[in-house]
This record gives C-alpha cells, sequence and structure tokens, in this order.
C-alpha cells in the first residue's frame, strides 16, 4: 500500500513507520516543516488550507497522528484551545480532502483516545458506550466527527481510540518509570481508577490491522484486552524493576501540580475493552501486565 501519515515525528509514528515500511508499504509524511521530497515528505498547512496534492496522488491509505500534547504543561485556557484545535482543524481539512479527490485512498485512520469515555468507575465500556462529558471527551467526540466528509467519497473511516500506550521510549511509561527508579513510586490517588493499557508492539499491529481489516470501520479502541487498577499497575511495575510501591500520590497533591490534566489522565477511570479488534481476530502480542512490562523493561 502507498499510505501517507501525518504526525510522522511523534511517538506512535516514530515506531509505526518503520514497521509499515518492513512490510513492504511505501510511506509519504505530512510535515509542516520545510519539506524533503527526496525523503517522502510534503509539506501542509491545514491552518492555512494550503496542502501539496501530490501528496495524495494515489495514495491507498492516510494515517492521521497529529495533534498538540496533552500531556505537556500545564492546561490554561490557550492551551485547551490549542488541543481542541490542532485535532479538529487538520482533521476536517484532511477529510475535505479525500472528500474531493477523483481517486480517494481507501481507508482514513484516524487517532482519538479512550478519553471519549469520560471517568467511568468500573463500568465496562466497548466502542458502543456513551461518551462522557468533560474536556478530553468533547475533543474526541469533535476530533472523530470532522472525520465525517471523508466517508462521502466511499472511504472506510476509523477512529482509533488510544488507551494507555507502554513503551519506554516515551509516553506516560517513560514519565511513571522515574519516581519508581528513584525508590518513591507508588499509587496515584485512591488507586482504584481503571486503566486500560496497551504496549507499543500491540498499537503498530492493530494499526495495521485496521489497514486492511475492511470490516473495521467507525470507532475501534486500541487497548489491550485486560485493564487493570492504578494500583495493581503500580504493583506490578515495581515488582518488575524491583523497586517499592509504597509511596502514593494524593490526589490533592496531583490537582495542585497538575490542575485539571491529572483528573484527565491520571485519576480518571475508564475500564476499556477492545470489543472490535477481538471480533475482527487480532491476536494481541501482550495481553499480560507483567509479561508486557517485563518485555518492556528488561
Amino acid at each position: 500500500m502507498k499510505i501517507l501519515v501525518t504526525g510522522s515525528h511523534g511517538f506512535i509514528a516514530h515506531a509505526l513507520i518503520p514497521s509499515l515500511e518492513s512490510g513492504g508499504h511505501s510511506i509519504r509524511r505530512l510535515v509542516r516543516s520545510s519539506a524533503d521530497t527526496g525523503r517522502g515528505e510534503f509539506a501542509w498547512d491545514p491552518y492555512r488550507k494550503q496542502i501539496d496534492d501530490a501528496a495524495l496522488d494515489g495514495i491507498d491509505a492516510v494515517v492521521h497522528l497529529a495533534g498538540e500534547s496533552i500531556a505537556e504543561g500545564r492546561w490554561t485556557p490557550d492551551k485547551k484551545k490549542r488541543i481542541l484545535e490542532s485535532r479538529t482543524i487538520p482533521t476536517r481539512f484532511l477529510a475535505e480532502k479525500i472528500a474531493a479527490s477523483t481517486s480517494p485512498p481507501s481507508v482514513f485512520v484516524c487517532a482519538s483516545a479512550i478519553g471519549y469515555y469520560g471517568d467511568r468507575g468500573e463500568e465496562v465500556l466497548t466502542e458502543g458506550s456513551s461518551p462522557g462529558s468533560d474536556f478530553l471527551a468533547n475533543v474526541c467526540l469533535e476530533w472523530e466527527a470532522a472525520t465525517a466528509p471523508a466517508s462521502a467519497n466511499k472511504a472506510r473511516v476509523v477512529n482509533v481510540r488510544f488507551g494507555l500506550i507502554l513503551s519506554p521510549d516515551g509516553g506516560a511509561l517513560q514519565k511513571i518509570l522515574m519516581p519508581f527508579k528513584l525508590g518513591v513510586g507508588g499509587r496515584l490517588g485512591s488507586g482504584n481508577q481503571y486503566w486500560s493499557w496497551i504496549a507499543l508492539d500491540d498499537v503498530i499491529g492493530a494499526i495495521g490491522h485496521v489497514l486492511t481489516a475492511q470490516s473495521v470501520q467507525g470507532p475501534v479502541n486500541i487497548t489491550g484486552p485486560n485493564a487493570v487498577t492504578n494500583k495493581e499497575f503500580t504493583s506490578v511495575l515495581g515488582k518488575v524493576i524491583h523497586r517499592p510501591a509504597l509511596f502514593p500520590a494524593p490526589a490533592v497533591a496531583l490537582r495542585i501540580a497538575l490542575g485539571e490534566m491529572a483528573d484527565a489522565l491520571l485519576l480518571s477511570s475508564a475500564n476499556v475493552r477492545p470489543e472490535k479488534l477481538s471480533v475482527s481476530n487480532y491476536r494481541f502480542r501482550h495481553t499480560d501486565l507483567a509479561e508486557a512490562l517485563t518485555y518492556l523493561l528488561q
């Protein structure tokens, strides 16, 4: 396949692109900085409605991963505006270009997140579950809605709702590791909140799966099949790296340090099941947290 990728310098794409290339696929990158066409880069500026139309010529699939980081910096009003607009404006622009194309790609895979569901306690959540009502849930709702124009031109649209992605090279695990390595790690808040985790290997595998699985469309939960509570997660992590998990971080301290982001990213509970991946026969590489962390960290 010829695949166009946005967010190519990001955490997920950094692993995804080599994997796709090793599978024989040809990759083009949409970049907002100066483009090097010799490296398969094409320029775009979605905020000015500008794109090198050659980027879409003959493309079989688009994987859209670009967006402002939600885990860097406090959520000021300006930051929240950037988080929302960096997802909705480029996504809608790409979807409209696909809709207007005389030879559109067959599939448009767009990032989303399990933040769609909000804070739901122990409730088991699938792709058919209702959305939450907080800031991140609203972002995900608008983000996914922005892909709608692409389906008007017969492109299969897949909204991949990422859970907690585990890798020592980036994402949440990289940040969580530091206090544990210093011997001061522990549960966050009550520790009863569910964390729906997935190893980076399975994120890459799942994206490859939805690119070719013709029956898969709409929202798809990109999580492992066995969510755990934060208390369980931190206990297993401590055992894997041979460090104590005895120093809890009170919710009030997290809120003081991180503001609204603490509730949305660390204290919120989402017990998510990857129903569509399972039904479409995706085979997970990692289903046990201890095994996954051992593989990733040792």
